[in-house]
């Protein structure tokens, strides 16, 4: 019999959901995040870093209650609709504002740290919200966010995520499989962020902390996930921006967003139009990326 779902492209059987069923009734004080937790140790469901996919899961079980396949425990407890409450702001985090004009040279040193997961997050965070047009938003799955100093000042900041599942531009420019994005998907790192702090005026500054990251992302995401990664990608906006410092720092031009994002379901466009560019880390990174099982 084939499957009745699909779910991130995993078919899931009668008999799997006969047995997430048994599951449920074996564990009847459980949560539904202990469920989910449950689960992914007994199917073995787990993310690149060894980690459970109880949110993924989780969504898998919710799914299957909405189309009455089975039943799930109330809830325990109801968090506030983030899209209802007001977005939590990370603390103002005060920093010296004295312009920093000039040349490259003139700068010096410059010094880029990894701050995720340390005390340097929160200055990270501070700064992105007062002065990113997009403001802070936290990331999900894998990231990293750096910090660049000057002079022990920051002036820039930049921040990398997990990769959306579907990008058209750059699915056609790798060449690579649906099996093979499904499985690679997380070798491939996606420039969420990207800020040159207002008061800092320095040409090439950009293209330059750009080429500077792409030599120290790898082993930066190995040493946090233990993984590398072998491409990077990015959107820029093209009512705002023209991409010209990453393509200063050789990324390529990939194409345009349909602006349907992730979840569409209407097939129209209802987002801005957005540059899709992509940098390769490895010159063997489609064999990597289009490596799938034999």
């Amino acid at each position: 019999m084939g499957g009745v779902v699909r779910y991130r492209g995993r078919e899931i059987t009668p008999g799997q959901i006969e047995f997430i069923r048994r599951l449920i009734c074996q564990n009847p004080y459980s949560s539904r995040r202990a469920l989910s937790v449950k689960l992914c140790e007994a199917w073995d469901w787990r993310q690149a870093n060894g980690q459970p996919c109880d949110m993924i899961c989780r969504g898998l079980m919710l799914q299957l209650e909405r189309e009455g396949l089975l039943k799930l425990p109330a809830k325990k407890c109801w968090p506030l609709n983030p899209l209802a409450a007001e977005r939590k702001k990370p603390p103002l985090i005060e920093v010296e504002r004295t312009p920093i004009i000039g040349s490259l040279k003139e700068l010096g040193p410059l010094e880029i740290r990894q701050v995720r997961r340390s005390r340097w997050e929160g200055l990270w965070g501070s700064l992105i919200e007062e002065h990113h047009y997009l403001g802070y938003c936290h990331p999900v799955g894998e990231q990293l966010k750096h910090l660049v100093f000057c002079r022990q000042r920051p002036i820039a900041c930049i921040a990398f995520s997990s990769a959306p599942r579907h990008l058209g531009p750059r699915d056609r420019y790798i060449g690579w499989s649906a099996q093979a994005r499904k499985r690679n998907i997380r070798l491939v790192a996606y420039n969420t962020r990207f800020l040159i702090l207002p008061w800092v005026r320095v040409p090439h500054l950009a293209s330059h902390l750009l080429g500077r990251i792409a030599r120290s992302i790898s082993a930066d995401w190995q040493s946090l996930y233990q993984h590398p990664i072998y491409f990077l990608e990015t959107f820029v906006d093209t009512q705002r921006f023209a991409g010209t410092c990453y393509r200063a720092a050789n990324w390529v031009y990939l194409g345009l967003t349909t602006g349907r994002g992730k979840d569409d379901l209407t097939h129209r466009a209802t987002r801005s139009i957005k540059a899709v560019w992509g940098y390769a880390l490895d010159p063997q990174f489609r064999r990597y990326l289009c490596e799938t099982p034999q």
